[in-house]
């Protein structure tokens, strides 16, 4: 009996340390979708902090600047206590590294997704060891869903407010009119 409380104990420590984890969300955020939502939202609850880190991406030649990524983000996720917003240019390990986050966060929609992430992943442990990537699915309603559908959808005039936050829904309609 005795054993097994202080095993219960340790079990506690341990469960402790490991729940007080950073994860680094990283993305381009272009703009920020209800799919992108979810993954935040469900991550808060997985760990202790989560950094939202939108990448400046010149080279995606993003609809919208980083610093309007940056607000649009800030604003969708104000709700949730433990997520913070950034801006990265360069590698995403440098910037895991100046946050001190020990996990980077990755969504998967579907199978296709699975393969270029896989080799990002292995291409981070290959520059830091220590860093370990995490995937996570999106909810069932969100499977489908990616910025850049939501973007060629509204280009057409199509609504996209069930996708977005809906300031975020706003801007991206001024955005493609003006």
């Amino acid at each position: 009996m005795i054993g097994s409380i202080e095993f219960g104990e340790r079990a506690v420590r341990k469960a402790s340390k490991r729940m007080s984890t950073k994860a680094i969300y990283p993305g381009t955020f272009d703009p920020i979708t209800r799919g992108h939502i979810d993954l935040a939202e469900r991550a808060s609850q997985l760990f202790t902090e989560v950094v939202v880190a939108i990448a400046a991406s010149p080279t995606k030649q993003p609809l919208f600047l980083l610093d309007e990524r940056l607000e649009m983000a800030k604003l969708s996720l104000k709700h949730i206590d433990n997520i913070s917003v950034i801006g990265f240019d360069g590698l995403l390990i440098d910037s895991v590294r100046a946050e001190h986050a020990q996990v980077v966060l990755r969504g998967l929609r579907a199978v296709s997704d699975f393969e270029y992430e896989f080799q990002l992943a292995a291409m981070n442990r290959r520059l830091d060891s220590v860093i370990e990537t995490m995937f996570l699915t999106p909810s069932e309603h969100y499977t489908f869903l990616s910025a850049s559908m939501v973007k060629e959808i509204a280009s057409h005039g199509g609504d996209v407010s069930q996708f977005l936050h809906p300031e975020v829904n706003e801007r991206l309609i001024q955005r493609l009119q003006g």
